[in-house]
């Protein structure tokens, strides 16, 4: 079976040097407010509200892109581990991949439903921020660990 979607297996190498930095770099930044002015740019807003959500405007508003690079990086690095090919694709594995993502997903809105259930105000901004990584997080982690124990019974058996 062809498996056109997927990125070839050396991309994994490089999705995990991008992946592991930029989200460590991420979460340092997130956590501790860090911005560096050399991040510090001048930016065009088509949709800008401030925190009262008095209305949207356009214009242009300092940013500091340090947050929007980490995020986009993550992704990058996200999407390059989850979805290369390994050495050896066959169809188990595929059907791992399978299984991973859709456990993933259900992870991810059952994350997003006790978010909605328990928590308010601002701090429901901190469980969506983080929520847009949590399908890739999983599926990584979901799928990697189901490999993980299928090269460990394969090894018992030989």
């Amino acid at each position: 079976m062809k498996t056109r979607y997927l990125f070839e297996s050396r991309w994994k190498k490089v999705g995990w040097m991008i992946l592991i930095p930029a989200a460590l770099l991420g979460l340092f930044t997130v956590l501790n407010d860090w911005e560096p002015a050399l991040f510090d740019v001048e930016m065009y807003g088509p949709f800008i509200t401030d925190y009262s959500g008095e209305g949207f405007v356009r214009g242009y508003l300092d940013n500091n892109l340090l947050n929007e690079i980490c995020g986009l990086l993550v992704i990058i690095g996200g999407l390059l581990v989850a979805f290369s090919k390994e050495q050896q694709e066959d169809e188990l594995i595929q059907k791992i991949r399978l299984e991973a993502l859709v456990w993933a997903t259900y992870g991810n809105y059952i994350i997003l439903i006790l978010g909605f259930i328990f928590v308010y105000d601002f701090g429901f901004f901190w469980v969506m921020l983080f929520n847009m990584f949590t399908v890739l997080w999983l599926f990584i982690l979901k799928f990697h660990w189901d490999l993980r124990l299928l090269k460990k019974s394969l090894s018992y058996a030989e």
